[in-house]
């Protein structure tokens, strides 16, 4: 794909202006310092890989960890982190990974085999509660162990062959192995630091804290202010810190994005997570240099409780699916490009596409909402509907409930609560319907549909189906080629689509704001950034010459 774009003059002198007309903004004392300014959409809800599972932490733990590889973000291919070259044998089953002589951890300590082989064994403990444990099931018996079908840990497929080769044997032939390895699951953690603060398996202890988390990333952490901001800064120590440009990242909590980007008109932020709905055409329209929307890899949807007994029903959870007009919600409330969501997995995901699983069809839906003994809506409880606060939510929750009563005759209540919060209340099962967005870990269907096993940490609905956990975890892993393996794939999502214990929405594209001071961002469909290949021009202009941004 081309390059960004670059803005015009005058506009790249507006991103400059002193903010508020108080001193020197963020960007232009960044892009003179080395300091990106980055919008985060929330506060993280914690900063340990094994417990976090959202895109605000993930954005912040790739600048502070490092697997064995990495992407490139320009083609998604894995390339060499920790590691650097890998032996795949002829059968699939079995890599072997040599890790760089000069990897060390901030403290200076050497990044060794063994580190990952004890963080992997950290991420399959039961009591951690780690949502993604099932992203480590691709390894020989690390399913059974994590449910304690075995307990001799050296069982499992990881074998510490020295301090710079390890070696991993696979349950299956998996094909994508090697791009989970670029997943925060999988990140090596400093096991001296988090055993100082407590049990391995301890939840919530202080070695995240600034001052105390020891990475191997290209930034350490040295602040973290809750709703304020989180600061990383260039590790002197990282194999490769002499091709870091940027010498710290400040991550901002931003879930106004209305105050969002008025941040970014005053120069607060070089880059934002998201674009208001309403200043989408205004900026393709008067500045769409500095407006980026890309395809991506995501699935805005709605979790369904099906253990509450009126959402019990797949009967109603259909009709709540077909009574949404999915080309009203794209066209009139989010205006992003998005595309109508009738499957989970987005279309043409490395070649798989499933068939839609429904059909807008009001009709339907009400002769389905009768059969379940709620004809015209009557007897049906009030529900809830929560969503984590965000203008955007807002807006599609308000649609979606006034779709709801006008065509079933249904009362839904909205309930926003802050990201920390909505998390607790969504895994502890405390809601009716909650609000969810899910982006591929990796390019594979396999990334949106093992999250629905029975009891997977990211399922969350309390659905389980037999059959699919078969396909999923058992038949399309032992599939000779991918024509098959896609066969049982779409058999899996058409068992998930007909139980409808989730409502597919519309298909994300990324959406954000970007000051063209800005370098080495390449866009694709995971929104993937490496870090350490961005940089800052650092420009000096006058403010008098500036132009206005939209207002």
């Amino acid at each position: 794909m081309p390059l960004l774009k670059m803005a015009s003059v005058s506009i790249l002198l507006s991103l400059l202006l002193m903010a508020c007309g108080q001193g020197e903004s963020n960007t232009a004392s960044g892009n003179r310092l080395g300091i990106l300014h980055l919008g985060n959409g929330t506060d993280p809800q914690e900063l340990d890989p094994h417990i976090v599972t959202g895109v605000p932490e993930h954005n912040i733990l790739t600048a502070l960890l490092e697997g064995l590889v990495l992407k490139d973000p320009s083609t998604l291919e894995p390339i060499p982190g920790v590691a650097t070259r890998w032996e795949i044998s002829a059968d699939g089953m079995r890599y072997r990974f040599y890790l760089r002589d000069d990897a060390r951890w901030s403290n200076g300590d050497p990044v060794t085999a063994q580190d990952f082989a004890w963080s992997w064994w950290r991420a399959l403990q039961p009591a951690l509660g780690n949502q993604y444990a099932y992203m480590l099931f691709a390894i020989k018996n690390a399913e059974a162990y994590f449910r304690q079908e075995l307990t001799d840990f050296s069982a499992v497929g990881i074998n510490v062959v020295d301090d710079h080769t390890l070696e991993v044997e696979l349950a299956n032939p998996t094909p994508y192995f090697l791009q989970l390895l670029d997943h925060y699951s999988y990140f090596p953690l400093h096991r001296a630091t988090i055993e100082k603060f407590g049990p391995p398996d301890q939840r919530g202890s202080l070695w995240t804290r600034p001052g105390n988390f020891v990475g191997n990333g290209p930034f350490s952490l040295t602040e973290w202010q809750l709703f304020k901001r989180v600061i990383v800064e260039k590790n002197p120590h990282y194999w490769d810190a002499e091709n870091v440009s940027l010498n710290a990242i400040h991550f901002y909590p931003t879930e106004n994005i209305t105050t969002e980007e008025r941040m970014f008109r005053s120069g607060q932020l070089h880059r934002t997570a998201t674009v208001p709905i309403d200043k989408l055409a205004v900026y393709r329209r008067e500045h769409p240099e500095l407006l980026h929307t890309y395809p991506y890899l995501g699935n805005y949807f709605y979790r369904i409780n099906t253990e509450m007994p009126h959402l019990s029903d797949k009967r109603v959870r259909r009709a709540l699916a077909m009574s949404i007009d999915r080309d009203a919600i794209v066209q009139q409330v989010t205006k992003g490009d998005e595309l109508p969501a009738y499957t989970f997995t987005p279309p043409d995901t490395l070649g798989y596409t499933a068939p839609d699983g429904f059909t807008y069809d009001p009709d339907r839906a009400r002769a389905l909402m009768a059969e379940a003994g709620y004809p015209g809506g009557e007897d049906f409880p009030v529900t809830e509907l929560l969503f984590n606060t965000s203008e955007g939510h807002h807006k599609i929750a308000v649609a979606i409930q006034q779709m709801w009563y006008k065509e079933l005759g249904i009362k839904v209540n909205l309930h926003n609560q802050d990201w920390k919060v909505f998390l607790n209340s969504v895994n502890g099962g405390n809601y009716g319907i909650a609000r969810a967005g899910w982006i591929g870990d990796y390019v594979d269907p396999n990334t949106f549909l093992d999250m629905w096993i029975t009891d997977g940490g990211n399922n969350r609905t309390g659905w389980s189906s037999a059959r699919f956990d078969q396909l999923i975890l058992e038949e399309a892993p032992r599939a000779e080629t991918r024509e098959q393996r896609y066969r049982l794939m779409r058999e899996a999502e058409a068992l998930l689509l007909e139980d409808m214990p989730i409502i597919p929405i519309h298909i994300y594209t990324s959406k954000s704001l970007v000051n063209p001071a800005v370098k080495g961002l390449e866009p694709n469909i995971l929104d993937y950034t490496l870090y350490k290949n961005l940089s800052l021009d650092n420009l000096s202009l006058d403010k008098k010459s500036a132009a206005e941004l939209p207002d």
